[in-house]
């Protein structure tokens, strides 16, 4: 995946969830280990994209707008409402480190 526009700010590994669309409550994991999340910046129309791919195909690939919020559920685990992809994503991270860098790009 290329976007020229787009300045890729920092990689990290995290464990990628997926709300259950049916309860709207529980988490469904998106891959058996944890993958690489990029998270990208297009200074022109000043969003951040979150992407990951497992294998070939894009698991992520969401704009986080400025009115879309970031939430810090635990130490280690954010997640966001997706409405163009109609889903809550989860991302559980490997320490609180990676979750504060993903919350201080947010500000």
């Amino acid at each position: 995946l290329h976007f020229c526009r787009e300045q890729p700010i920092f990689s990290t590994r995290a464990h990628i969830f997926q709300i259950d669309p049916a309860t709207k409550r529980n988490w469904i994991p998106a891959s058996k280990h944890a993958l690489t999340v990029s998270y990208f910046y297009d200074a022109t129309r000043n969003v951040y994209r979150i992407i990951s791919v497992g294998g070939t195909k894009a698991i992520i690939n969401s704009t986080i707008t400025p009115n879309m919020t970031f939430t810090k559920t635990s130490q280690k685990f954010g997640q966001w409402a997706d409405s163009r992809a109609n889903t809550v994503y989860g991302l559980g991270f490997p320490s609180e480190q990676h979750l504060s860098q993903v919350m201080n790009y947010r500000k």
